[in-house]
């Protein structure tokens, strides 16, 4: 029994480090790849950097779903892997030790991160969906602050046109300022100003435009010629114009929690059969997409092992082919069931019942079978294609 549980600390070691190293990198680089069209559509948008570090935080939960997954495959994989490689595995088989027993862990670590999980994709990446939507929202309506470009016109609201040559100290010093304004008694003001900065007021609604050594011209139907001014200091009222306010919360399924999906699509909750099988398809999908996770340690193994005398890693590469795979038939699935195109209880626990029974097999072979090896035709097919590839590039011949 002692033997046992050191063989069972092992494991755990062996499978933490690249299940921990994989979801790390896998987050960062779909972190990298999304922080640079982030920056670029804030900074277009005119909004403060710092809101790319907040929709980038709300994204983190749906690219933990989707690491999570890969994590614990390749942790195991590599884990099953190297004790194969260092005929560990083999003792361990000859002492009386099955793929069973060894499983143990395995499965630990499957549960505790498939309860983690349903957390994630049923709960908190709705949350952080909304969440990100609504950022989205408030950079397009001005709400985060949206500064005003340098060297640009720029309405605010219906009635002000502004345009500011050079902007220092972050803003509190403007330089060059060109004003359009009209109000609704027909007033129109046109300024221009050599400096200026904006003051808040007692009015939430209302902000100061203050203007320092400049020109100004009214015109109104209550004058018979344009009035023209020139001043040293000029105080503008400048409405703010008001801000939409973001939609509530469920207009996107992906919005949802798993509780109201289940309500709209199966508790009679929903206002329309178009909305019902909606819910059904984007429920099913997560739950595939999490119940997947149980066969995870057997498909590991089932690709962990390569044929003797072979040091191939292709079990990695078809691992991984073979989760994307199925992420991106459960996609379809979920878009064609929303649709109304496929019942979505076809499509998407029927790729999920082929994938387990394949899994299964897979495990199969290699547990039960003596000398069973389910990816030997692949291993041998890849082996082959590499001689083929390296007979086209003959080494040259030494002198």
């Amino acid at each position: 029994m002692h033997r046992l549980t050191l063989i069972d600390r092992y494991l755990a070691r062996s499978i933490a480090v690249p299940l921990l190293g994989t979801l790390i990198l896998a987050a960062m680089l779909l972190v990298l790849d999304k922080m640079l069209r982030l920056f670029s559509f804030v900074v277009d948008a005119g909004g403060p950097v710092s809101v790319v570090w907040k929709m980038l935080a709300n994204l983190l939960p749906e690219y933990f779903s989707l690491g999570i997954p890969i994590g614990l495959l390749l942790g195991i994989l590599l884990a099953f892997r190297k004790l194969a490689l260092s005929s560990e595995l083999d003792a361990l088989r000859g002492i009386g030790i099955g793929y069973g027993r060894l499983l143990r862990v395995p499965y630990i670590y499957a549960a505790v991160l498939m309860v983690l999980n349903i957390g994630i994709v049923g709960y908190l990446e709705p949350f952080a969906h909304y969440r990100y939507e609504g950022l989205r929202f408030d950079l397009r309506s001005g709400a985060l602050g949206a500064s005003i470009k340098v060297g640009e016109f720029t309405t605010l609201g219906k009635k002000l046109t502004i345009r500011i040559d050079r902007s220092e100290n972050k803003g509190t010093n403007l330089q060059g300022i060109f004003v359009a304004a009209n109000d609704p008694s027909g007033m129109s003001v046109a300024a221009t100003a050599a400096a200026g900065q904006f003051l808040s007021t007692d009015d939430q609604q209302v902000i100061l435009l203050r203007l320092k050594n400049g020109k100004l011209i009214q015109q109104s139907p209550k004058f018979a010629t344009p009035r023209t001014l020139t001043f040293a200091s000029y105080d503008l009222p400048i409405k703010v114009p008001p801000i939409d306010q973001f939609r509530k919360r469920g207009i996107d399924f992906d919005e949802l929690y798993l509780h109201e999906l289940f309500l709209l699509g199966y508790g009679g909750k929903a206002a329309s059969h178009i909305q019902m099988i909606g819910a059904q398809a984007n429920l099913s999908f997560r739950l595939v997409e999490v119940l997947m996770m149980l066969m995870l340690p057997m498909l590991a193994v089932a690709l962990a092992v390569p044929p003797k005398r072979s040091t191939s890693a292709l079990g990695i590469f078809v691992g991984i082919l073979m989760m994307v795979g199925y992420h991106k038939i459960n996609q379809y699935g979920q878009f064609a069931g929303e649709q109304g195109r496929v019942d979505p209880l076809i499509a998407l626990w029927v790729p999920f019942a082929g994938l387990a029974a394949l899994i299964g097999w897979m495990y199969h072979v290699i547990a039960h079978r003596p000398g069973g090896q389910p990816i030997g035709t692949l291993e041998w097919a890849a082996a082959k294609l590499v001689r083929t590839i390296r007979g086209l590039f003959p080494k040259p011949r030494s002198a």
